[in-house]
């Protein structure tokens, strides 16, 4: 059964329909100070699945009304999969613009959720954003049949259907882990920060060591006025001194021996952690003793998630001691061995790849086969035929890769010869590449080869790429699950790409550790039919998350 929920001037509607979106019953009217107990009564007594229109307009707000549900379908994040899928190409299914989810290119800066904002819509737990309008409860209704008829009609239901499902828990599990955070000790970092570029200084002032490292670099390139943080006047002045570099990026500079190099390249490390996450960041972005970066489901074409400020993607390892457990818990902390070449063996169906990895290091498997045992050119080759590198190491060692295990190969390559002739091509599950667009058509039409050798990469890593995240967010999705039907204490707080955090109390940390184990096997044999040593995982017990890695 679904459940969509809906504004109506200014009331809320829950409709129920069937499997196939027909309404059953007439719509249930609600005030908004009544949807919350409406909801958790409904939770409690049906198996239910939610329909929103985007997900995120909701369920923030049903969390911090204490109120959580186990499914969900997001019209956004599906429509957005079936508007592509080549699989439900033949139903002729157009995703409704109103409902367009984020990605990458909505992300316009690193700022802050705005917590006065937010409360302004508290009390109706989901009042549309300024300025824009949904559709009505009957569109989105019918958006729902349509999505449901597209999956059904396509030619592998059950994979799109799958896909759907952890695309929706993926919305509800992205809420989750802001709503709960990653627990982080401002202290911690303040005494970091502290100590590597001294005591806190007003926003827009250079901390005491950065202006030490200033006065080093003006001194040693005879600058006196010199502001490190212009690329242009670096530049002018690295060139006053003798250096001769097109850049003042790391590998350039580091070729160089002048005096000068060592302090500028510990400036700009420094530097880019004060922008990063020093003060201003811990500000934005810590409160309550959590960090809680904003989510964006699916943000990246090939599936992958993205955040809207706070760089929790690329937390630094130097700031990592800073999230640490709370009193009598644990961070348990998840990370799947070598996902993507695992993944290309399964999709393959490639048997001598998936011996080779069963269980163990996939590239000391992959070298015993073919590489007289050197570990490294084995990833290298590896790695060269995921991501089309052609020439130097990888483009000399991928034919011998083609010859110990060519059905992965062969997948690849067929993937990218499809990018080059401007065709798509889609993930394990059924997500597939936009439609090609003018660029592209330009390029096809002209013959451009560079351009069309860019996209047969893109296409070529991107059926593994985006099929490794499916096989995470099942993952997630599984063990999201589990925790919620054993009422664990337990919560997920941290996600990327394929690597995963846990907040458990001491008493639950085994328990947690087999079900984070048991949720990757599920996700294995769900999508491929493989079995636990295929996808193995690594899991570790810590107190901080710098002790994890």
């Amino acid at each position: 059964m679904y459940t969509l929920v809906a504004r109506d001037a200014g009331a809320v509607l829950l409709q129920d329909a069937d499997d196939a979106g027909v309404p059953t019953g007439a719509a249930e009217r609600l005030q908004p100070d009544e949807l919350a107990a409406a909801v958790a009564h409904r939770e409690a007594t049906l198996s239910t699945r939610w329909v929103f229109a985007r997900a995120t307009d909701w369920y923030p707000r049903w969390l911090r009304a204490g109120v959580t549900v186990a499914r969900a379908h997001d019209l956004g994040l599906s429509g957005r999969i079936l508007g592509h899928a080549q699989d439900a190409a033949a139903s002729g299914y157009a995703p409704d613009p109103r409902l367009a989810p984020r990605t990458v290119d909505d992300l316009d800066g690193e700022t802050a959720p705005d917590e006065s904002q937010a409360a302004l819509f508290d009390a109706a737990l989901g009042a549309a954003p300024a300025g824009e309008q949904d559709p009505s409860a009957e569109e989105l209704i019918a958006e729902l049949a349509a999505q449901l008829d597209a999956v059904a009609t396509s030619e592998h239901p059950g994979r799109l259907r799958l896909l759907l499902a952890a695309e929706s828990a993926g919305a509800l599990a992205g809420a989750e882990m802001h709503h709960a955070g990653l627990p982080f000790r401002a202290d911690l970092h303040d005494a970091y920060l502290q100590r590597v570029l001294g005591p806190r200084v007003p926003h827009g002032q250079r901390p005491q060591k950065l202006q030490q490292l200033v006065g080093v670099l003006q001194e040693t390139l005879g600058a006196p006025t010199l502001n490190p943080d212009s690329p242009q006047e670096l530049l002018r002045a690295l060139h006053r001194a003798g250096i001769d570099v097109a850049t003042t990026r790391k590998g350039e500079l580091a070729r160089h021996s002048h005096p000068a190099i060592a302090p500028l390249l510990e400036y700009k490390q420094l530097s880019r952690l004060l922008t990063a996450n020093g003060w201003a960041w811990q500000d934005a972005w810590v409160r309550d003793g959590r960090f809680r970066p904003d989510y964006v489901i699916g943000a990246v074409v090939t599936g992958r998630w993205a955040t809207s400020g706070g760089g929790a993607l690329q937390i630094p390892h130097q700031i990592r001691a800073a999230a640490h457990a709370d009193p009598g818990h644990k961070l348990v902390v998840a990370d799947a061995a070598q996902l993507e070449p695992r993944v290309l063996g399964a999709m393959a169906v490639d048997d001598a790849l998936a011996a080779a990895a069963r269980g163990r290091d996939l590239y000391a498997g992959v070298a015993e086969r073919g590489f007289g045992g050197e570990r490294s050119a084995a990833k290298v080759a590896m790695l060269g035929a995921m991501y089309g590198a052609t020439t130097g190491e990888a483009g000399r060692l991928v034919p011998q890769l083609a010859r110990s295990f060519p059905r992965a190969v062969a997948l690849v390559e067929a993937a990218a010869r499809l990018g080059e002739a401007g065709r798509p091509v889609s993930t394990h599950l059924g997500r597939s590449t936009p439609q090609a667009g003018p660029r592209l058509r330009a390029a096809l039409a002209r013959g451009d080869q560079p351009v069309l050798r860019a996209h047969g990469r893109f296409t070529r890593n991107f059926v593994v790429q985006g099929s490794a995240a499916e096989w995470a967010m099942s993952w997630l999705a599984d063990l999201r699950r589990r925790l919620r039907e054993q009422r664990r204490a337990a919560r997920l707080v941290f996600f990327v790409h394929d690597e995963l955090v846990l907040h458990v109390p001491d008493d639950e940390v085994d328990a947690v550790v087999a079900e984070v184990k048991a949720a990757a096997a599920a996700a294995a044999a769900l999508l491929f039919g493989a079995g636990p040593d295929d996808f193995p995982v690594t899991v570790a017990v810590v107190d901080s998350y710098d002790q994890a890695k």
